[in-house]
């Protein structure tokens, strides 16, 4: 994998952001950046040097039409450090001046191609009604909710998608964990996780996960030299926490950010920061600008 030198005096940042997309970063409504401040405070925040990586179950085609184009318009400096690790973990690449740069693929995380052609049959005859088949995953199978269905009918049929998805990979012989629930294989092994959200269920390896995408998310980091003097994670699920777990199990200096706390706030050996009322892209947004001006100061508060 090829990068951009490194920033010179650039080695270890004050901060390091690790963003899901969803919820944070773009509306879960609209699926855009809808906060104008956002993009504007993300590409500042990069061409002073803070890492700003996305680690989110989008696919790559997602972020550079609704990620990039916002971030190039607020200016984007060469060798500001900024990567995409889509399909948590399975696909990344960074992002410059010129947008999403060269795609890299972990093929053995992908599922089967004959339960990908099974699942976008079932959608076409079955779920077209709530949500979509999305054709721009390279490693993921991925329903997700349209725009112009009300949450509460989709997330009705969501389980009937579910559903289908693991009696299809049975069929295969393969096991699954969904919601924490596994049915093995006849072997006991379980190899594919059902993931449903609030908009979309995506189907993916075990292995694949927001801890992985932390993993990778390092990973990028250490071929430039560059290691945070401090994380910040940020996302709108108990699932994104895994971020700060496997940041925190390195020993690295972590605060997690959630944009959704009524789901409830999980005991963490690290402290867990929230905007009172506000969520999703609104809480983002306040976190964001909050950084900036963090990082002008060149300290960090204990609510920041």
């Amino acid at each position: 994998m090829t990068t951009p030198p490194a920033k010179s005096l650039l080695a270890t940042p004050l901060l390091g952001l690790l963003l899901d997309v969803d919820g944070p970063i773009a509306s879960p409504v609209t699926r855009t950046i809808a906060i104008p401040s956002i993009a504007r405070d993300l590409a500042a925040l990069a061409n002073a040097g803070i890492p700003v990586i996305f680690n989110t179950g989008r696919s790559d085609a997602f972020i550079a039409a609704q990620v990039v184009p916002p971030m190039l318009a607020a200016g984007i400096d060469p060798g500001a450090p900024i990567w995409a690790i889509c399909e948590k973990g399975a696909v990344w690449a960074a992002i410059d001046q010129h947008g999403l740069g060269e795609i890299h693929v972990d093929h053995e995380l992908a599922t089967p191609p004959e339960f990908s052609v099974a699942m976008r049959d079932f959608v076409g005859t079955f779920f077209d009604d709530f949500g979509f088949f999305d054709e721009t995953k390279r490693a993921m199978v991925s329903v997700e909710q349209h725009v112009h269905v009300a949450n509460a009918d989709y997330l009705e049929a969501q389980p009937g998608f579910d559903d289908h998805a693991h009696e299809v990979l049975a069929a295969h012989g393969f096991g699954t964990v969904r919601e924490g629930h596994e049915r093995p294989d006849a072997a006991g092994r379980v190899q594919w996780r059902i993931d449903p959200t609030i908009i979309s269920t995506d189907v993916e390896s075990v292995r694949l996960g927001k801890d992985l995408g932390a993993e990778r998310a390092v990973a990028l980091l250490e071929e430039r030299g560059i290691r945070p003097q401090h994380w910040r994670t940020m996302g709108d699920s108990r699932t994104d926490y895994a971020m700060s777990e496997w940041l925190h199990d390195r020993g690295e200096h972590v605060r997690h950010v959630d944009v959704r706390p009524a789901d409830g706030v999980p005991a963490t050996r690290y402290p867990v920061l929230t905007a009172g009322e506000l969520i999703h892209d609104e809480a983002g947004a306040v976190f964001l600008t909050r950084w900036v001006e963090a990082v002008r100061r060149g300290t960090l508060a204990d609510d920041e």
